[in-house]
């Protein structure tokens, strides 16, 4: 299909991708770009922060990260 390193050989991008379309993209016809456009980012801000994942416990990741993030700090303290 694609080129030795374009993300058609990707298998991540793929899922991805597939996630995209399935999730949103042919969910509903489109009025133009621009409405495609204003709700891709929603949806990427939503897939990025919001989302549960399976790999981490079924939690968001920006708690995930937050959790990362003060777990040093919160060692220190109790030591």
């Amino acid at each position: 299909m694609g080129s030795k390193g374009d993300s058609f050989d990707n298998a991540m991008a793929e899922a991805l991708n597939s996630n995209y379309k399935g999730e949103l993209i042919d969910r509903r016809s489109w009025s133009g770009l621009i409405e495609v456009m204003a709700k891709t980012s929603e949806w990427v801000g939503w897939y990025n922060h919001s989302r549960l994942h399976s790999s981490i416990g079924h939690q968001p990741p920006r708690e995930v990260h937050n959790e990362v993030v003060t777990a040093p700090f919160l060692r220190a303290t109790a030591a």
